[in-house]
């Protein structure tokens, strides 16, 4: 009888890209071979330059995301696979952020900020020094000696004032941060983690309403200068950030331009740093089958994949249904509707491509119930 040690690497690579992330530890435990494979080579860039794995938040709960890039052109429909996460406690879950293999969940209510390792099982808990809003602003980062941080700004008097502070993973601890900028991050905004660094949109102050792109570097806890994006942007059009594989960032611009028509373009950098930036133009097309079938609503997370040309966005059609909207640099075209959303606190959030991390998060305090 074949036992599952007996099995070749290459049938067990098969099984474990096909387990659910969250299933992991569990299939992990199996035996020492699985668990080395799934260490060494199931998330690694091999594998990454096939499937893109990420969370999402839809109608206050996290699903887990898995996009199969060797499939989508085929007449099949299904190389997106969605699945629930069961959240301890039964919180409401408004916004993801991905950093390094650990995901930050900021529920809806004003309970705790939960920071977990999806590949380890492990959970931490934090409390918020001041009690959370719905328009809260959060980034994940670390810093040069690989402590792990998280940013919280928030409005503090609804006009555009933040206050900025930052927890400590060390330390368990928030600290208020002296940052008094002559720009803002206008809501919502979704920040993309690279290296440790977070990246933003921002935009100058009247009459400068200009947009820009800026950086926060966790290890000097302050925020780069403003940098160029590869266009003009007024702020009235939809400017998203997403990560290239955990290598490189790519900004994605749609605007209106007509009753029919939408002009996307998507951008990659050359090189990114907390005060220089450059671009290359990855992807521009109008597309006017588009904007009769989607919103212009400003949901459009989005990755893309530099070796088969493609872009996928994620939005929401006039029938606020969840679509992945796949488009090629030869025009190529298609729309999948993967779910229903009617939540009206925050538009569907796709987290940036998840790969797998080893670290512990220490938890300081007694754990709150609930694994994954």
């Amino acid at each position: 009888m074949t036992r599952m040690c007996d099995l070749t690497e290459d049938l067990v690579v098969e099984i474990l890209t096909r387990v659910p992330i969250t299933s992991l530890r569990a299939v992990r435990s199996t035996c020492k071979s699985w668990d080395a494979l799934s260490k060494g080579c199931i998330f690694g860039k091999a594998a990454s330059t096939q499937q893109f794995i990420g969370f999402m938040t839809l109608n206050l709960e996290v699903y887990s995301l898995r996009f199969d890039l060797q499939e989508f052109r085929k007449d099949k429909e299904d190389y997106t696979s969605i699945k629930q996460i069961a959240i301890p406690n039964q919180l409401e879950i408004s916004k993801v952020f991905h950093c390094d293999g650990l995901v930050l969940c900021v529920p809806k209510n004003n309970s705790s900020i939960m920071v977990w390792n999806p590949y380890l099982g492990q959970r931490r808990w934090i409390e918020p020094r001041k009690r959370l809003y719905s328009l809260d602003s959060y980034a994940l980062g670390y810093d040069n000696n690989r402590n792990y941080k998280i940013l919280r700004f928030y409005d503090i008097n609804f006009h555009d004032f933040f206050e900025y502070e930052i927890y400590n993973f060390s330390s368990n601890s928030w600290s208020v941060l002296d940052i008094t900028p002559d720009w803002i991050i206008r809501r919502p905004q979704r920040s993309v983690s690279l290296k440790g660094r977070t990246y933003f949109v921002a935009q100058g102050k009247s009459p400068n309403v200009k947009s820009f792109f800026i950086c926060f570097d966790f290890t000097r806890e302050r925020f780069g200068q403003l940098l160029p994006l590869p266009f003009d942007s007024d702020g009235r059009e939809t400017v998203n950030l997403s990560c290239v594989r955990q290598e490189k960032l790519a900004v994605l611009f749609r605007r209106r331009e007509a009753v029919d028509n939408i002009r996307l373009e998507i951008w990659v950098t050359n090189e990114t740093e907390p005060n220089v930036v450059s671009w290359s133009k990855f992807l521009k097309v109008v597309l006017p089958q588009y904007s009769r079938f989607m919103s212009y609503c400003g949901a459009g997370s989005f990755f893309i994949d530099e070796e088969k040309k493609v872009a996928v966005v994620f939005d929401v059609d006039i029938c606020n249904s969840l679509k992945t909207v796949i488009i090629g640099e030869d025009g190529y075209f298609k729309s999948v509707c993967v779910g229903k959303y009617h939540s009206r606190y925050i538009f569907p959030l796709i987290s940036s491509a998840y790969l797998p991390s080893l670290v512990q998060i220490d938890q300081p305090c007694k754990s709150k119930e609930g694994d994954a």
